[in-house]
């Protein structure tokens, strides 16, 4: 009975590595990227950590991992998620991979982006983000600056590789969006702000984002729809960040939607913790729902 147990968890892991390689991967620059290509360090993957999740660290070549929806569903809508990691890491399962399996399910063709992240020097990018954002460590947190751009960067860059290749993925390219956690968070607020005709996001969700009053511009007439979410115990003490950005929007009358948890700390990502930020990604279906994004 016991063999048979092992053999059957044996095989689940090894169907799920393997849907997992069928996901296409593409780079969303035409060789190196702008401003990094003297980079050459190898790309590190930690999988036993304290975040509790896959953790990708040292990226050099931005790129997008591709989940597309069964055609008899697909609803024509993209989101480009971008995982959080005070740009030193990427959460790539919790605030990635796991989101694009539960919004593919909803119609949604997502592409989960790997940014650009300050570079670690060692196998342990959780010691390098603590040592920065809890510790304060000069140093490193000149790193997470430096790279901050580049993250921004990327992400405008992914929305306009998604919007030039539509056709190819049976997207609509007015209902491209954007999706970001933390520094995540930070990139998709970004996109909102100083857009093109080609990398504008058509909707926006900064999720328990890092964005600061300072970073905010001017919004735009044509500013896109915003989705906002942040826990009231966030230890970061990111809530006047949500707050504001969602001021900034309301204030100019443009659509934007608020949800502040009792509970849920900070990178709740899609882990289940027993409080009502476990359901913030329904509401957040139920928004892309309102806003016409789940129709065929």
């Amino acid at each position: 009975m016991l063999k048979k147990i092992i053999t059957f968890f044996v095989i689940a892991i090894s169907t799920s590595f393997s849907l997992q390689a069928q996901n296409k991967v593409v780079p969303i620059y035409n060789g190196a990227a702008p401003g990094s290509e003297s980079w050459n360090w190898e790309e590190g993957i930690n999988e036993s950590n304290t975040w509790r999740t896959q953790v990708v660290y040292n990226v050099t070549k931005p790129s997008l991992t591709v989940f597309a929806p069964d055609p008899a569903i697909a609803n024509g809508t993209a989101i480009v998620i971008c995982p959080g990691g005070g740009f030193i890491a990427l959460a790539m399962g919790n605030e990635g991979y796991d989101v694009a399996n539960w919004l593919v399910k909803k119609g949604v063709t997502c592409f989960v982006l790997k940014y650009r992240l300050a570079h670690v020097p060692n196998n342990d990018p959780i010691k390098y983000f603590n040592d920065a954002v809890h510790d304060g460590d000069k140093d490193k947190q000149k790193a997470q600056q430096e790279a901050m751009p580049m993250c921004i960067a990327d992400g405008k860059v992914a929305i306009a590789y998604v919007r030039a290749h539509a056709k190819e993925y049976h997207i609509n390219s007015d209902k491209i969006g954007i999706l970001g956690f933390s520094a995540g968070g930070t990139i998709a607020a970004s996109a909102a702000f100083n857009y093109t005709p080609e990398n504008k996001p058509n909707f926006v969700a900064p999720i328990y984002a890092f964005f600061p009053k300072e970073m905010q511009g001017k919004v735009l007439p044509d500013a896109p729809p915003m989705f906002i979410t942040v826990a009231a115990n966030d230890p970061l003490k990111l809530q006047p960040h949500s707050i504001d950005l969602f001021t900034a929007w309301n204030t100019a009358k443009k659509d934007a939607e608020l949800h502040v948890y009792n509970q849920g700390s900070h990178g709740f990502g899609m882990r289940v913790q027993h409080t009502t930020s476990d359901t913030w990604i329904e509401r957040y279906s139920d928004w892309l729902g309102v806003q016409g994004l789940l129709k065929k």
